[in-house]
């Protein structure tokens, strides 16, 4: 009797140990989707690279990601649209979820590609967001 209790009781915590690895493997953080880019282009139209607080160095400037859009609009009204925009990993200082959050943002309003490489000589992969607003 005590042998099929302790049965049923080791068949059930294993029954709830992968329930709960198969849970954390679908969960994780809220990030937009990252795909392999197959169709990287040869060069980017705007290159950034990752600032501390989510924000953005652009030529030696650090800029906001309300900025990064003023500058992308002006570039637009100066005849000189931007296509792709590209944040690389470059220094010490990480890509974080803001950065990639941001960048995605980015690419929605504007309607450009981002691009992102996440550590040097990583692969570079493309940031896709879909917009929830119809």
């Amino acid at each position: 009797m005590q042998y099929r209790a302790m049965n049923r009781i080791l068949r059930g915590s294993l029954l709830a140990l992968i329930a709960a690895l198969l849970l954390g493997a679908c969960g994780g953080k809220t990030r937009p989707d990252t795909v392999a880019a197959p169709n990287i282009p040869a060069s980017f139209d705007l290159t950034l690279l990752p600032e501390k607080d989510g924000q953005f160095d652009l030529d030696g400037a650090t800029l906001s990601e309300e900025d990064v859009k003023g500058h992308l609009r002006y570039l637009r009204d100066q005849n000189k649209p931007v296509q792709s925009v590209f944040l690389k990993r470059d220094g010490k200082q990480k890509v974080t979820e803001r950065h990639i959050q941001g960048l995605a943002r980015i690419g929605i309003e504007l309607k450009v590609h981002t691009f992102l490489q996440e550590k040097p000589g990583m692969e570079i992969t493309e940031v896709r967001a879909e917009s929830t607003a119809k």
